[in-house]
């Protein structure tokens, strides 16, 4: 079983993904830490001449032990790095085959990033997009750089995550947008365990569909 959870940056769509790939059994990728780890790679070089190509050569030679430093990878400012990378091309065809060999392994998975069920994995067995309005995002991505003792600007915070939605839904090389058979998840109001149990239901609900099964309302 494929899963695909997409959304936009602290919707809780990684939050979401982890606790299917854990209730299921499945392997899971945040898709999103291969985009930092190019940005972060070539953090030194943005705005030179030299940019596109370093980022190109970080992708391509990007594997596993890129994305152990947490730490590093999911601040702030490492996302801004990922939303300009994303946007070139050969950047998302060199990450194309790793996102596409870790879904189809045996079993299945739960990926979660952007464009897995537009461009990663369109004939996942399950697609959720998750959404949750601006300022929830920002708050939520604020408590949780607090948490690990970074001093949070929430100003900045807010526009740098309305900044990334727009460069994202942008990208002509992206597929950002909801699938037109991903099921809406808003988050806004959803604490954690709510969100799970919501995306649980939407799993259990599409896969006892496809099997034939009968399911209550």
């Amino acid at each position: 079983m494929i899963i695909a959870v997409d959304g936009p940056a602290a919707s809780g769509k990684g939050t979401l993904a982890a606790g299917l790939a854990q209730h299921y059994g499945l392997p899971h990728l945040d898709t999103g830490l291969l985009y930092r780890a190019v940005g972060l790679a070539v953090a030194d070089g943005v705005d030179t001449p030299g940019f596109e190509a370093a980022a190109i050569a970080a992708a391509r030679a990007l594997d596993a032990e890129h994305l152990e430093d947490l730490a590093s990878l999911t601040s702030a400012d490492t996302g801004v790095l990922a939303s300009k990378v994303a946007v070139i091309a050969e950047v998302r065809s060199a990450l194309f085959d790793f996102q596409r060999n870790f879904a189809t392994q045996p079993g299945g998975a739960v990926l979660d990033g952007r464009d897995i069920g537009t461009k990663i994995c369109p004939d996942a067995d399950v697609k959720l997009f998750i959404q949750a309005d601006s300022k929830a995002r920002m708050e939520r991505r604020a408590r949780q750089l607090e948490a690990r003792g970074v001093e949070v600007d929430r100003y900045a915070l807010f526009h740098q995550i309305e900044e990334r939605d727009a460069r994202d839904m942008l990208n002509p090389n992206g597929g950002f947008y909801q699938a037109a058979d991903a099921h809406l998840l808003d988050t806004t109001q959803l604490g954690i365990e709510a969100a799970l149990r919501a995306a649980i239901a939407i799993v259990d609900r599409t896969m006892a569909l496809k099997a034939g099964g009968q399911t209550s309302s």
